[in-house]
């Protein structure tokens, strides 16, 4: 029934079907057709480095306190400079709450942050610098205060009755008690879970869909719960049901659009369930099991997590197609699980930098912002100078949250230039994953040093082989060596370049057919990094 839903929605307008009765009148939704496509479609996303913003948060030009689009327009060229082409905005719809998860209207942008005319001028200075932009799309749930619910809540027979959940069983667990009978919503009472088994609320957000990609022109969607969509035999997460929905809905966006991207959270997902979402589901899921990894080797100063991320990576997605990241807006801020130690912090964005996926920096993360639940601690003011409030307005006015106290210490101004700063290891390391393209989407081979405070992968395809090489540990280590033959390495190796690292490393000495083993210094110092381009 959803597969024959979408395909009439490819030649049909459906907007009678389903007025929505928001404050802001539905737009006309023309008919979607798929076009014809004559050159090969190059998917931007592979090789795009993503920023994440909460809006709120990023910079206030209005001196309200509260971050706008404005501001984010005001600071292009600091994520240009820091070699962004991609922009995760969080949700940017009218809300009762702080975050915006809870949607009034898919139609509307929050007034908090600014007009639609302020958020379009973004999209096309963005899309001036060859950065493309994606929304939060929260399709799980709507708010409980959305036009559909109160209407849905208040009247058992509303046309927007069946555009959720109802049952006559006792409020427990994921039901909530509404005004003639229990309603469920998975997260809390105040988002009431949408229900796809009814086709007018996918067509609802079909309309949706074409509307942002081609009436406003933003790049893509990040899909929020998106593996809580369907609930079925009891399953909560995960279901056929889901699956099957968003295969049609694939089919429907891209018709829409052919390069629109969406990247979907599931929470906790490591390789083995992103390959589940990445069948034409949808572009990327977010792989946990990698940020996990990062975080936990940089961290603990072992392999043992990054080495067994890839591990699985290798055996459940060997094309790395996904998303990764260190931490974002629902987790404790990277520098605070490392307790504020900047080498710690290098060492993770090393580690994710050099590596395939597509990449996602949380805003701050780059100068080492630091923030622990509750969640608005986690997603505090950025810290642009030292001046009062951490330069986030355009004046002094106090924020909507108080930035973290080290903002005076701890800023985008002081780390300006400063060749020992996290801001300038980012820059660094961004700009080397772009010229360097071995290090986005190369086949990957781990290495074995014979030491657990090594991690090392050779990075090969047409354009060169790399030894990316890190000391995880806080203590120079001498006694390692690795095997190249046991990698996979063919050819001789005639010189090594360093291409990140302040040291030349030795030459590889192969001896007949095999590498004698391999040891590129002396010793690694402590928290020692290196990108090495062999050359045959």
């Amino acid at each position: 029934m959803i597969k024959k839903l979408f395909y009439t929605l490819l030649l049909l307008s459906v907007l009678s079907a389903c007025a929505s009765p928001s404050p802001t009148p539905v737009p006309t939704t023309p008919a979607l057709t798929i076009p014809e496509v004559s050159e090969p479609v190059v998917d931007w996303w592979r090789t795009a480095v993503f920023y994440e913003i909460f809006v709120r948060s990023f910079y206030d030009t209005d001196d309200n306190g509260i971050g706008d689009f404005n501001g984010i327009t005001a600071k292009l060229d600091y994520l240009q400079s820091l070699g962004i082409n991609g922009i995760w905005l969080m949700p940017i719809h009218p809300s009762p709450s702080y975050h915006g998860y809870d949607v009034l209207n898919y139609y509307a942008v929050n007034p908090d942050y600014g007009s639609m005319d302020d958020f379009k001028n973004l999209l096309n200075e963005a899309h001036k610098r060859d950065m493309h932009i994606i929304i939060d799309l929260v399709i799980n749930h709507t708010s409980s205060q959305h036009p559909w619910f109160k209407d849905a809540n208040a009247n058992p027979d509303s046309p927007y009755r069946d555009f959720y959940l109802w049952g006559d069983a006792s409020g427990a667990g994921n039901w909530h008690e509404g005004q003639n009978s229990y309603y469920y919503g998975y997260f809390w009472e105040g988002m009431p879970d949408l229900n796809y088994t009814n086709p007018a609320v996918t067509e609802a957000m079909l309309k949706v869909t074409d509307f942002w990609l081609n009436d406003v022109g933003v790049d893509g969607f990040r899909i929020d719960a998106v593996k809580h969509l369907i609930e079925e035999d009891g399953k909560v997460e995960n279901t056929p049901a889901t699956h099957a929905w968003l295969k049609d809905f694939y089919t429907a966006y891209k018709a829409q659009n052919p390069q629109a991207y969406t990247v979907g959270e599931v929470f906790g997902a490591g390789a083995s369930v992103v390959r589940l979402y990445t069948d034409e589901e949808l572009d990327h899921i977010f792989n946990f099991e990698m940020s996990s990894g990062f975080v936990n080797s940089a961290n603990g100063g072992a392999n043992s997590g990054i080495t067994s991320a890839v591990k699985f990576a290798l055996m459940d997605m060997p094309d790395f197609d996904y998303a990764t990241f260190l931490t974002n807006h629902d987790q404790n801020r990277a520098m605070s699980v490392f307790y504020g130690d900047v080498n710690k912090a290098k060492l993770a964005s090393f580690l994710m930098l050099t590596s395939p996926g597509t990449p996602y920096i949380y805003y701050g993360e780059e100068i080492g912002m630091q923030g622990v639940k509750p969640d608005e601690d986690i997603r505090l003011p950025m810290q642009w100078n030292a001046d009062e409030f951490a330069g986030f307005s355009t004046s002094t006015v106090e924020p909507w949250r108080a930035p973290f106290t080290d903002y005076t210490q701890v800023n985008v101004e002081v780390q300006t230039g400063n060749p020992n700063s996290l801001l300038e290891h980012y820059r660094a390391l961004i700009e080397l994953r772009k010229t360097h393209s071995t290090l986005q989407s190369a086949d990957i081979a781990l290495l074995d040093a014979g030491d657990s405070g090594i991690f090392a992968t050779l990075r090969t395809d047409a354009n060169g082989i790399y030894l990316v090489l890190a000391n995880l540990t806080d203590e120079a280590i001498t006694d390692y060596e690795f095997d190249f033959n046991t990698a996979g390495l063919a050819e001789s190796v005639a010189s090594v370049e360093t291409v990140f690292g302040a040291d030349q490393a030795q030459v590889p000495v192969r001896s007949g057919e095999a590498f004698d083993p391999y040891q590129p210094f002396e010793s690694l110092n402590p928290f020692a990094m290196y990108i090495l381009k062999l050359n045959p």
